[in-house]
């Protein structure tokens, strides 16, 4: 049964398309590019299929809690809170104990929110995003800020994160398709999802 089913999705801004006619199946375990040049409408796109932004037209349906990593400006680190603090807080906010013992993914718990590199904001987004046990974690800019090693290892995390049944979608520039599961292509205005 898939986690994620997207059927005509779009999203219209004004008088343009930011996207549109978005069809999309992805089963648990399923690794989702969403990609394209900067503008393209990926970060909009991501937000939609993780049912964080309002469709102007079609469904998105998700079997399951989904969940958002690092995606700038809407999940961005507090710049005074340590990492450790960020875990504690999302803890308490998804109903776990305090305390918990929680994997780190080699981040030092006491590095502060604004002295995160963008590899590090990326991989506290997904130690806090797993915490709500989520179906589904959307996170952006696999390759925003990041050099050719980061982006080898985030998306090795990804990778194992998908293989114990999380689906995951992120957005990059352009992504080599062996490595994932389904790559969403978007040229710019007006686009419509490619498969």
């Amino acid at each position: 049964m898939p986690v994620l089913t997207a059927r005509e999705a779009g999203v219209r801004h004004r008088r343009r398309w930011l996207f549109r006619d978005l069809d999309l199946s992805a089963e648990p375990g399923d690794l989702v590019a969403v990609v394209g040049p900067p503008g393209s409408g990926r970060t909009t796109v991501l937000l939609a299929l993780a049912r964080r932004f309002r469709l102007s037209a079609g469904k998105v349906t998700i079997d399951g809690t989904p969940a958002l990593g690092y995606v700038p400006e809407v999940t961005a680190p507090e710049p005074a809170f340590t990492v450790a603090e960020h875990v504690q807080e999302r803890l308490m906010l998804v109903g776990r104990k305090k305390g918990e013992p929680v994997d780190l993914l080699g981040l030092d718990p006491e590095i502060k929110g604004r002295d995160l590199t963008p590899y590090e904001k990326q991989v506290l987004g997904l130690v806090l995003a797993q915490l709500s046990k989520p179906a589904l974690i959307a996170l952006d800019g696999l390759d925003s800020g990041l050099d050719a090693a980061e982006q080898e290892a985030l998306l090795k995390q990804l990778t194992e994160m998908a293989a114990t049944g999380t689906t995951v979608v992120l957005t990059a520039r352009d992504i080599d398709p062996e490595l994932v599961t389904t790559v969403i292509r978007l040229g710019g205005r007006d686009s419509e999802g490619e498969r």
